[in-house]
C-alpha cells in the first residue's frame, strides 16, 4: 500500500495535470473565438514626434534643391515588407499592431481584426483581414519611396533603401483609398483632409527627411512652413 506521503505527491501531480488541461482548453477556446490577443509584443515602436518649433528648426537645416526624377523603381527599395528585427513578423503587421485599436492577432503576428482611427480622414475603419478587405487599411510611407528617391535616395545603397522602406518613423496605417490618392505627392501637392493631423503629418515628413538627409524643393518648404505657422 502506498505511503501517505507518496499518495500526497501523486495527488499533487494529478491536480497540476488537471490545471494544465483546463488552461489548455481555455486557451484553445480563446484562440478559436478570436479572443486570444498575442499581438502587442510585436508592435512597432512609436514614431519620433516633433513639436512645431522643433520641426521648423529641422526644416531650416534641410537643403533646398530640385527633385531628381530619373531612374525610380519601387523594387529598388526591396522586395516588399521586410522583417528587419528578425521576430518573424513583417513590418506591415507590426505597424497594424501599433496603429490599430482592439487588435486581435490569433497567431501572434498577422492582424485579424482591429479598429483604425484614420489620421488622414478622421474616420474610424473596422479592419478585417481578407483578400477583399485587407486593402481598406494600407501602410503609408509618410515620405513616399518615390519622394525619397527624388530627394536623395538615388545615391543610397540597397541596404539603406530597405531600411528606409521599413522604418516605423516613416510608416502609418491609413485609409486605403486616401493613401492611393496621395501617391508620391509632396506637402506642396497633398495634405491630409483632416486638418487636425496636418501639423503632425508635416512634422513627421520633416523629421524623416532630416533623419535621412533628404532635400526639399522650394515649393515643398514653403508649404511646410505654411502648415507649421498655424500649429
Amino acid at each position: 500500500m502506498p505511503s501517505r506521503s507518496r499518495r500526497s505527491r501523486q495527488n499533487r501531480i494529478v491536480a497540476m495535470a488537471v490545471v494544465g488541461v483546463v488552461l489548455l482548453v481555455v486557451l484553445a477556446i480563446q484562440w478559436a473565438t478570436g479572443n486570444l490577443d498575442l499581438s502587442q509584443d510585436r508592435a512597432a515602436p512609436e514614431p519620433t514626434s516633433l513639436s512645431a518649433q522643433e520641426a521648423a528648426r529641422e526644416l531650416d537645416g534641410l537643403e533646398v534643391a530640385p527633385e531628381v526624377r530619373e531612374g525610380y523603381q519601387r523594387s529598388l527599395f526591396g522586395d516588399g515588407w521586410g522583417d528587419l528585427d528578425g521576430d518573424r513578423c513583417d513590418t506591415r503587421q507590426e505597424i497594424l499592431q501599433r496603429d490599430l485599436d482592439d487588435v486581435v492577432a490569433r497567431d501572434g503576428c498577422r492582424v485579424d481584426t482591429g479598429v483604425l482611427q484614420d489620421p488622414y480622414t478622421g474616420e474610424a475603419i473596422d479592419f478585417r483581414r481578407g483578400a477583399d478587405t485587407s486593402s481598406e487599411v494600407q501602410i503609408d510611407h509618410v515620405v513616399a519611396a518615390a519622394q525619397a528617391w527624388y530627394s536623395g535616395a538615388y545615391a543610397w545603397d540597397e541596404g539603406q533603401r530597405v531600411e528606409f522602406f521599413n522604418d516605423p518613423d516613416n510608416l502609418l496605417a491609413v485609409d486605403g483609398p486616401t493613401n492611393n490618392s496621395k501617391g508620391a505627392k509632396s506637402a506642396a501637392q497633398w495634405l491630409p483632409e483632416n486638418p487636425q493631423f496636418r501639423c503632425e503629418y508635416v512634422g513627421r515628413q520633416i523629421q524623416v527627411k532630416s533623419k535621412y538627409e533628404l532635400t526639399v524643393t522650394q515649393g515643398e518648404s514653403a508649404a511646410m512652413r505654411d502648415v507649421l505657422a498655424d500649429c
